[in-house]
């Protein structure tokens, strides 16, 4: 779409020295940046289709590993926010598990995971150290916690 606000710039649209490009013109196909203007100005209808028809390209034109993961989540991004509706799930299954792996969300996610894991592991162990007869100090020193969370989850029990 064209703003309305062009009166002040006529004189210099209309002297031949400004070329327009409409990205909804330009051909398919043309350069990978172009093609990843057009998915962001993409129908919300034709956005997962275009960032599927992506990815193939970015393995195919970029060599460095380093550059496709860069457009990947820059792919992830926009999807993520042009479609609020669509869940994760359905976006990560637009991309092949190893192309998913090399997302920063991904590495994220599989991070913060693997911390709630661990603590909950930790937390889980508690009422077996103090059946042992440490006291709640021992137990948060050993678990590298706070002594609050070791006190919260004793209350749990």
């Amino acid at each position: 779409m064209e703003s309305l606000e062009t009166a002040r710039y006529g004189e210099l649209i209309n002297s031949g020295r400004i070329l327009r490009f409409y990205l909804e013109e330009l051909r398919e196909g043309e350069s990978l940046g172009i093609s990843m203007l057009q998915l962001i100005v993409a129908p919300t209808a034709r956005a997962i289709e275009q960032g599927k028809q992506l990815i193939p390209r970015i393995r195919q034109e970029l060599p460095k590993v380093k550059q496709q993961q860069e457009l990947l989540e820059l792919i992830e991004t926009i999807l993520v926010y042009k479609l609020p509706q669509v869940s994760r799930k359905e976006i990560e299954a637009m991309f092949s598990l190893s192309d998913l792996k090399q997302t920063k969300v991904y590495q994220e996610a599989l991070e913060e995971g693997r911390e709630e894991g661990e603590l909950a592991a930790k937390l889980a162990s508690i009422p077996r150290l103090l059946a042992l007869g440490l006291n709640l100090e021992q137990i948060a020193q050993a678990l590298e916690l706070e002594i609050e969370q070791v006190r919260q989850a004793t209350q749990r029990e």
